[in-house]
């Protein structure tokens, strides 16, 4: 039997979940669609979908199983909630925030945080930012946050030099 992870995000779009989907399965390694379930007549009256269209989608990113659900226009994804993605090397910063911001929000985009074109916050982190955070009364993890919080994309050689002094 196929271990479940017990706790699944579901992300609600409106009718994009599909797209979404072959967006995300695409950017990361090691993912997949899981399962696909559409709507049927029943609840038409409340959910107002036709029949066969896609309710949700299983899926895994890089292993992790996510949920996406077409619902509807009632709700809007906002920055309560963010997927961190870890990086270990600039390359990996580079390709998440390149593939993961085509589209979204430039305005959105400040320390490492993105939103992409459906309204999903991501933030694109490298490993060595948190170790360079860990000591908050170090003058060294100052100057990190003091660089961190002037960009974007995370420049990892300039949170180096700024950590250095």
């Amino acid at each position: 039997m196929e271990s479940t992870q017990r706790i699944t995000p579901c992300l609600w779009f409106d009718d994009q979940a599909e797209e979404a989907v072959e967006l995300y399965t695409g950017i990361f390694q090691n993912s997949k669609i899981l399962n696909i379930s559409r709507y049927g007549e029943a609840g038409r009256e409340i959910h107002g979908k036709s029949a066969g269209t896609v309710m949700t989608i299983a899926f895994e990113l890089d292993g992790q199983t996510f949920t996406a659900l077409n619902g509807g226009p009632e709700f809007k994804f906002n920055e309560a909630i963010s997927f961190q993605v870890n990086c270990e090397t600039q390359k990996e910063v580079d390709y998440y925030w390149q593939k993961l911001s085509e589209g979204g929000d430039e305005k959105a985009q400040q320390c490492g945080w993105l939103k992409d074109k459906y309204g999903v916050s991501w933030q694109i982190v490298p490993g060595v930012l948190f170790d360079m955070l860990n000591d908050p009364e170090s003058k060294k993890s100052q100057r990190a946050m003091e660089a961190m919080l002037r960009m974007k994309k995370i420049d990892i050689d300039e949170l180096k030099r700024a950590y250095a002094g």
